[in-house]
């Protein structure tokens, strides 16, 4: 499969028109092309000749809408297909600090949580960074605001797949995204949500990036883990933890955990009480998640009360937690939701 425009940098597009003997000037006017998520036949501004020409060897844009659903509170989930004919899912979250997208980095997931869809059928491929980045431009098109400022204003790398598992491309679109002459949202308002692979922790840590690392711990002991996360049997706790505490003194960025909670599994006030001890000391808050449906999977979520008595007992312990709010799910959009594909009766009408 070829890449698109949408795959490169500032510099390697205005190489690109150089090496095809165009004036420098037009690698601007291609930029805010696919910056604004358009195609060449909306490019008029640009000579037909070069349009023709990057058509016959570079697609402009990497993704197109398959498909929209509308939850409430303003939640929109995207069906976004690919040039090879994938369908990956986000989700557009309205706040009243800014608008937050969910965006996939593979087509499926290889990692096989015990509570999320993702992983259902396994890893198809990972994306390109233009693929990532792709996901942000159409959202922010299509959510294009009258007064012309930037509608996506935070992101989370929480969709389909294991961000770490797909490093290179995954940095590449940190560097993408946060480019100042394109759509540039802060990494401070970048979050990616890991398993935990300590070593691509580590080596993040070393990159010179400061997005907030958010760890899907899920429990506090690796004989639970194990079940919840069969990659907790090749990097356990202890060794998530160490690359965590190594992130966190690299780059100053408090540790997120999310934490979701299933009936008679993790949420115990015994569980409670092990995560406190797992967590004292360290720079972190834990996001406690009510565990969402999925068709596929055993696990049932905790009910609200087990949840604001697991809050109750953090808070105490002197655990800075929260409750987060639960968005998508009755688009199927919610965590652990998100899918490869589509899936009628599933994700939607």
């Amino acid at each position: 499969m070829r890449f698109t425009l949408q795959d490169l940098s500032y510099d390697e597009l205005s190489e690109l028109v150089v090496k095809h003997k165009f004036p420098a000037f037009r690698a601007q006017q291609i930029f805010e092309m696919i910056l604004h998520c358009k195609d060449y036949s909306e490019a008029t501004n640009l000579p037909v000749q070069l349009r023709e020409k990057f058509k016959q060897e570079y697609d402009a844009i990497s993704v197109e809408l398959e498909k929209e659903f509308l939850g409430q509170h303003g939640v929109k989930k995207y069906l976004y297909r690919l040039r090879d004919g994938i369908t990956i899912e986000g989700v557009y979250m309205p706040h009243d600090y800014g608008d937050t997208l969910c965006v996939s980095t593979q087509a499926g997931c290889r990692m096989g949580c015990s509570f999320c869809a993702s992983g259902i059928n396994g890893l198809e491929r990972n994306l390109s960074a233009g693929e990532i980045l792709g996901q942000v431009l159409l959202s922010e098109r299509l959510n294009k605001r009258p007064d012309n400022k930037r509608a996506i204003t935070n992101i989370v790398l929480m969709g389909s797949g294991e961000p770490l598992d797909n490093y290179h491309n995954v940095i590449k679109f940190i560097e993408l995204v946060n480019f100042e002459k394109g759509i540039n949202i802060s990494e401070r308002n970048i979050s990616l949500s890991t398993v935990g692979i300590p070593d691509k922790i580590k080596e993040l840590a070393e990159s010179g990036h400061k997005v907030t690392l958010a760890i899907s711990l899920h429990s506090p002991t690796d004989t639970k883990r194990d079940k919840i996360i069969p990659q907790n049997r090749k990097y356990n706790i202890a060794s998530i933890l160490d690359a965590v505490k190594y992130y966190f003194n690299k780059t100053g960025r408090r540790i997120i955990f999310e934490y979701a909670l299933a009936k008679n599994e993790n949420s115990t006030q015994a569980s409670a009480f092990e995560l406190i001890a797992l967590l004292k000391g360290l720079p972190c808050h834990v996001n406690l998640i009510p565990l969402n449906f999925v068709k596929e999977k055993k696990l049932i979520g905790a009910d609200s009360k087990l949840i604001k008595e697991f809050l109750d007992t953090l808070t105490k312990g002197h655990i800075s937690a929260t409750i987060r709010r639960s968005m998508g799910n009755d688009i199927f959009g919610a965590c652990g939701q998100l899918r490869l594909g589509y899936i009628k009766g599933i994700n939607g009408n």
